[in-house]
């Protein structure tokens, strides 16, 4: 079975920075892109950042360039986001994402087959 946990989601002030991880189980996902999205109270599931298979090319959402940085270790099948300047409107419940067959990155939800429970990140003002 796939599973997708990610960790590293907390109560943090303004401007603090934050890692989330994403570990992988069940199989690997070293030849597929892997993407971070989130969602706010009340509000669609949307894109955050994304990263190629090779870990060539990453993508980020305009709200959290400059800010946020994806990566990945295929060594121990986990993908990170290095989350820093953190803002209020941060705040959301951030989801790891793996495209089933894909190389190449995407925005959009409906092309990542697995996905993790995620993890909730708090930025207080």
């Amino acid at each position: 079975q796939v599973q997708l946990v990610e960790s590293g989601g907390g109560l943090v002030q303004a401007g603090a920075s934050l890692r989330l991880s994403c570990s992988a189980s069940g199989r690997t996902f070293g030849s597929n892109a892997m993407g971070w999205f989130r969602q706010a109270p009340g509000k669609e599931r949307v894109f955050v950042a994304a990263i190629d298979w090779s870990g060539g090319s990453t993508n980020y959402a305009d709200s959290v360039k400059g800010r946020f940085t994806i990566s990945r270790n295929d060594a121990k099948n986990t993908v990170y986001l290095q989350m820093n300047s953190l803002k209020p409107e941060d705040t959301a419940v951030y989801y790891c994402a793996a495209r089933g067959d894909g190389r190449a990155w995407f925005r959009q939800t409906w092309e990542y087959h697995y996905w993790g429970q995620g993890t909730q990140v708090t930025v207080s003002s």
